[in-house]
Protein backbone atom coordinates (compact mmCIF):
# COMPACT_ATOMS: atom_id res chain seq x y z
CA UNK A 1 0.00 0.00 0.00
CA UNK A 2 1.27 3.32 -0.60
CA UNK A 3 2.29 5.85 2.13
CA UNK A 4 0.37 9.20 2.20
CA UNK A 5 2.24 12.59 1.86
CA UNK A 6 3.62 13.40 4.92
CA UNK A 7 1.73 16.90 5.09
CA UNK A 8 -1.63 15.44 4.84
CA UNK A 9 -4.18 16.57 7.55
CA UNK A 10 -4.50 13.26 9.72
CA UNK A 11 -8.55 12.47 8.92
CA UNK A 12 -6.99 13.41 5.30
CA UNK A 13 -4.41 10.51 5.85
CA UNK A 14 -6.72 7.78 7.34
CA UNK A 15 -9.37 8.44 4.80
CA UNK A 16 -6.92 7.84 1.89
CA UNK A 17 -5.42 4.78 3.60
CA UNK A 18 -8.64 3.39 4.16
CA UNK A 19 -9.55 4.47 0.10
CA UNK A 20 -6.26 1.90 -0.90
CA UNK A 21 -7.67 -0.65 1.02
CA UNK A 22 -11.01 -0.99 -0.47
CA UNK A 23 -9.41 -0.38 -4.18
CA UNK A 24 -6.94 -3.08 -3.60
CA UNK A 25 -9.30 -5.30 -2.27
CA UNK A 26 -11.31 -4.52 -5.41
CA UNK A 27 -14.70 -3.94 -2.89
CA UNK A 28 -15.76 -0.14 -2.54
CA UNK A 29 -18.85 -0.88 -0.39
CA UNK A 30 -17.53 0.34 2.51
CA UNK A 31 -17.08 3.59 0.49
CA UNK A 32 -19.83 5.89 1.78
CA UNK A 33 -18.15 6.05 5.63
CA UNK A 34 -15.56 8.81 3.83
CA UNK A 35 -17.50 10.47 1.59
CA UNK A 36 -19.48 13.63 2.06
CA UNK A 37 -23.37 13.53 1.28
CA UNK A 38 -22.46 16.52 -1.16
CA UNK A 39 -20.11 14.94 -2.74
CA UNK A 40 -19.66 15.38 -6.26
CA UNK A 41 -17.66 13.36 -9.27
CA UNK A 42 -16.29 15.15 -12.40
CA UNK A 43 -15.97 12.50 -15.17
CA UNK A 44 -13.41 12.47 -17.76
CA UNK A 45 -16.37 12.58 -20.11
CA UNK A 46 -18.41 15.08 -18.89
CA UNK A 47 -17.68 18.88 -18.74
CA UNK A 48 -20.88 18.75 -15.37
CA UNK A 49 -20.28 17.25 -12.17
CA UNK A 50 -22.56 14.47 -10.86
CA UNK A 51 -23.86 14.91 -7.51
CA UNK A 52 -24.41 14.17 -4.63
CA UNK A 53 -23.01 11.11 -2.88
CA UNK A 54 -25.06 8.73 -4.18
CA UNK A 55 -24.16 9.34 -7.96
CA UNK A 56 -20.03 9.23 -6.86
CA UNK A 57 -20.50 6.15 -5.53
CA UNK A 58 -22.19 4.43 -8.54
CA UNK A 59 -19.73 5.56 -10.71
CA UNK A 60 -16.53 4.62 -8.32
CA UNK A 61 -18.32 0.99 -7.83
CA UNK A 62 -18.93 0.84 -11.48
CA UNK A 63 -15.52 1.51 -12.52
CA UNK A 64 -13.64 -0.68 -10.49
CA UNK A 65 -15.44 -3.65 -12.23
CA UNK A 66 -14.29 -2.60 -15.60
CA UNK A 67 -10.62 -1.54 -14.71
CA UNK A 68 -8.09 -4.44 -15.63
CA UNK A 69 -4.74 -4.24 -13.44
CA UNK A 70 -5.49 -1.20 -11.87
CA UNK A 71 -2.07 0.09 -10.07
CA UNK A 72 -1.29 3.54 -8.35
CA UNK A 73 2.07 4.95 -8.84
CA UNK A 74 2.62 7.72 -7.29
CA UNK A 75 0.49 10.61 -5.07
CA UNK A 76 0.92 14.28 -4.16
CA UNK A 77 -0.88 16.10 -0.99
CA UNK A 78 -1.47 19.60 -1.62
CA UNK A 79 0.34 22.53 1.01
CA UNK A 80 -2.92 22.49 2.96
CA UNK A 81 -3.21 18.51 3.59
CA UNK A 82 -6.74 18.37 1.99
CA UNK A 83 -6.26 17.65 -1.47
CA UNK A 84 -4.39 14.41 -3.51
CA UNK A 85 -3.59 13.40 -6.54
CA UNK A 86 -3.10 9.86 -7.28
CA UNK A 87 -1.47 8.44 -10.59
CA UNK A 88 -2.59 5.39 -11.89
CA UNK A 89 -2.67 2.80 -14.83
CA UNK A 90 -5.41 0.22 -15.92
CA UNK A 91 -6.52 -1.48 -19.04
CA UNK A 92 -10.09 -1.28 -20.55
CA UNK A 93 -10.91 -3.81 -23.14
CA UNK A 94 -7.46 -4.15 -23.94
CA UNK A 95 -6.83 -0.81 -24.36
CA UNK A 96 -3.67 0.74 -21.73
CA UNK A 97 -4.28 3.91 -20.19
CA UNK A 98 -3.00 6.32 -17.70
CA UNK A 99 -5.05 8.78 -15.53
CA UNK A 100 -5.34 10.69 -12.45
CA UNK A 101 -7.75 11.02 -9.19
CA UNK A 102 -7.95 14.43 -7.78
CA UNK A 103 -9.65 14.19 -4.47
CA UNK A 104 -10.70 16.99 -2.34
CA UNK A 105 -10.98 16.23 1.36
CA UNK A 106 -13.02 18.34 4.33
CA UNK A 107 -11.15 18.48 7.43
CA UNK A 108 -13.29 15.12 8.59
CA UNK A 109 -11.83 13.25 5.78
CA UNK A 110 -14.36 13.16 4.01
CA UNK A 111 -13.99 12.84 0.23
CA UNK A 112 -16.30 15.81 -1.24
CA UNK A 113 -14.95 16.14 -4.83
CA UNK A 114 -13.25 13.57 -6.69
CA UNK A 115 -12.36 14.10 -10.45
CA UNK A 116 -10.82 11.56 -12.89
CA UNK A 117 -8.33 12.95 -15.94
CA UNK A 118 -7.51 9.87 -18.24
CA UNK A 119 -5.47 9.50 -21.51
CA UNK A 120 -5.14 8.15 -24.66
CA UNK A 121 -8.21 9.03 -26.10
CA UNK A 122 -8.98 5.79 -27.44
CA UNK A 123 -8.82 4.06 -23.79
CA UNK A 124 -10.94 7.59 -22.55
CA UNK A 125 -13.54 6.05 -25.22
CA UNK A 126 -13.54 2.31 -24.49
CA UNK A 127 -13.95 3.13 -20.81
CA UNK A 128 -16.78 5.94 -21.35
CA UNK A 129 -18.91 3.13 -23.60
CA UNK A 130 -18.12 0.26 -20.82
CA UNK A 131 -19.80 3.21 -17.90
CA UNK A 132 -22.51 4.06 -20.78
CA UNK A 133 -23.78 0.23 -21.46
CA UNK A 134 -23.95 -0.22 -17.13
CA UNK A 135 -25.00 3.18 -16.04
CA UNK A 136 -25.70 5.05 -19.29
CA UNK A 137 -29.27 4.74 -17.83
CA UNK A 138 -29.23 5.96 -14.26
CA UNK A 139 -25.55 8.17 -13.85
CA UNK A 140 -27.26 11.02 -16.59
CA UNK A 141 -29.82 12.06 -13.50
CA UNK A 142 -27.37 12.81 -11.61
CA UNK A 143 -25.47 15.74 -13.78
CA UNK A 144 -25.44 19.06 -11.92
CA UNK A 145 -25.33 22.23 -13.60
CA UNK A 146 -21.58 23.65 -14.08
Amino acid sequence: MMQAPKHLHPAVAQSLDKWHTLVARQDLDALEAIVHPEAVFRSPMAFNPYGPAPALLLALRTVITIFEDFTYHRQFGSEDGLNVVLEFSAVVDGKQLKGIDMIRFDEQGRIVEFEVMIRPLNALQALGAAMGARLGQVLPGFKQKA
